[in-house]
């Protein structure tokens, strides 16, 4: 069996276990049509309700897919997002999902991170997802702070928000259940208002790729308020501005990726992924439970980061320690 096939037969078989009597959406781009083609092709193997529809390039990750397809979203039991730029932090997807409808997002995907990441051990991935979200809950529980530094600057702090119910496991069996494919990452939403110090991007940013140099953002009381860098820290600045609305600059996410297999490709759906790396996402947290409904939301991934939980390092310098 060629790759893509395999890779495409898992995602709607292993992945989504996608049943004859479902109806499947699969929302690409002009960018992604190959791989739409072949969820199609393997789809129209378990059911007849199998649609692929395409969308304009959304200009950020966020902006919302047209007003019919959202409305096509919510008569759908199995939606498949293989798109240039994220829907997952739409209200379209949120309202797909509050309808019961088990959605893979795939930002960015392409063939090749198919062939390579989706055909994996993901109970291994899963059993160290669990193991760092299990820490995350604990300080939760004990409002602790979360400390994140590196050799290249970063120093940053910041309280979880909420239990964290968002474990990546490759399986999107339940109604109403989302995620990432590829995935393998636990992450969650920062309390509103806590993060505060600095992080050093130095392997990825979204709406950029692969870094040349780092980006320096200083963080206070839970937003991004200094950025520092050359050419690439300054395209970021001006994506931001671009927005003209502050809640961009909220501090969304911490999260820390768990796939053995994932590469920094400078497709952040992949390097966010890869373990040894954590994230740090600005703008819309409203998916993971937060408040901040930004308009975007934009991961910046950093290599081999010490991650300390109240007075417990569950990371040191990118090596998994739980």
């Amino acid at each position: 069996m060629q790759d893509l096939p395999k890779a495409s037969s898992i995602v709607i078989k292993d992945c989504m276990n996608t049943q004859p009597d479902e109806r499947v959406l699969i929302i690409i781009d002009k960018n992604k049509l190959n791989i739409g083609k072949a969820l199609l092709q393997e789809a129209e193997k378990t059911t007849k309700h199998a649609r692929l529809t395409e969308i304009p390039v959304m200009k950020y990750n966020g902006q919302e897919p047209p007003k019919d397809v959202a409305k096509e979203m919510l008569n759908s039991d199995v939606i498949l997002m293989a798109t240039s730029k994220s829907l997952s932090h739409t209200e379209a997807r949120r309202k797909a999902s509050e309808k019961g409808a088990r959605i893979a997002s795939m930002p960015g995907i392409t063939e090749d991170i198919m062939k390579r990441t989706l055909a994996v051990d993901y109970s291994k991935i899963t059993e160290r997802t669990n193991k760092i979200a299990a820490e995350l809950n604990k300080a939760y529980e004990t409002k602790d702070w979360v400390k994140i530094t590196t050799k290249q600057g970063t120093n940053i702090k910041m309280k979880v928000s909420r239990r964290i119910k968002h474990i990546d496991e490759n399986r999107y069996h339940k109604k109403g259940k989302w995620g990432n494919l590829p995935d393998g990452e636990a992450y969650f939403a920062p309390l509103e208002g806590s993060s505060k110090g600095v992080f050093i991007v130095d392997a990825s940013m979204a709406g950029i790729g692969k870094l040349k140099e780092p980006v320096k953002i200083e963080v206070r009381e839970g937003y991004a308020t200094k950025i520092e860098g050359k050419e690439e820290a300054e395209k970021l600045k001006r994506l931001l501005q671009s927005f003209n609305d502050k809640s961009v600059y909220n501090i969304a996410e911490l999260g820390i990726g768990t796939n053995d297999k994932a590469i920094i490709t400078g497709i952040v759906l992949e390097d966010e992924k890869v373990l040894g790396t954590a994230h740090i996402a600005f703008g819309n947290n409203v998916s993971y439970g937060g408040s901040v409904n930004a308009p975007c939301h934009l991961d910046g991934v950093f290599f081999k980061p010490t991650i300390v939980v109240g007075n417990k390092k569950i990371m040191e310098d990118g090596k998994l320690l739980v």
